[in-house]
């Protein structure tokens, strides 16, 4: 990491631990006092470290059932227009992540549907529809083991 400092990296670990934090709070965890720390966290904001403050939601509590990976390959005409791919994929509000990957598949897709047949209704009149789709193997998680979104911090 550059341009950042310990005191950066407590404060980074206490944004990703609880956002909803003040200043304040998140100053005395980190031994700061509330100007200084506030402007490291207007510095770690402005320069990209913080790209946005959310709430995580329970997407069994909205209703959200099924989790699905998709393994997406494109045809070689597809492959050529990845962008178009990426563009279409961003669109899709069940897409939570898109990853373009090296090797025998092109696409690694996280997907959230309300059940199983929401997702089939998805994959057959959305998803596969896309142009340069040659296949898609879907995986559906039974079980979440472990998810975060608390980067490994120094």
């Amino acid at each position: 990491m550059t341009d950042i400092d310990p005191f950066e990296i407590k404060i980074l670990r206490e944004l990703q631990r609880d956002a909803s934090q003040t200043t304040a709070e998140i100053a005395e965890r980190v031994g700061l006092s509330v100007s200084p720390c506030w402007r490291r966290i207007d510095r770690l904001e402005r320069e990209g470290f913080i790209r946005k403050r959310v709430a995580l939601i329970d997407r069994r509590k909205v209703g959200l059932n099924a989790h699905i990976f998709a393994q997406v390959k494109l045809n070689a005409h597809g492959r050529a227009n990845l962008d178009e791919f990426s563009a279409a994929i961003h669109g899709f509000p069940e897409v939570l992540d898109a990853y373009v990957l090296m090797g025998t598949t092109d696409f690694m897709l996280r997907i959230v549907a309300k059940d199983i047949d929401a997702y089939e209704r998805f994959f057959f009149d959305q998803l596969s529809k896309l142009p340069g789709v040659q296949e898609i193997n879907s995986t559906v998680a039974l079980s979440e083991i472990k998810s975060t979104s608390e980067l490994p911090l120094g």
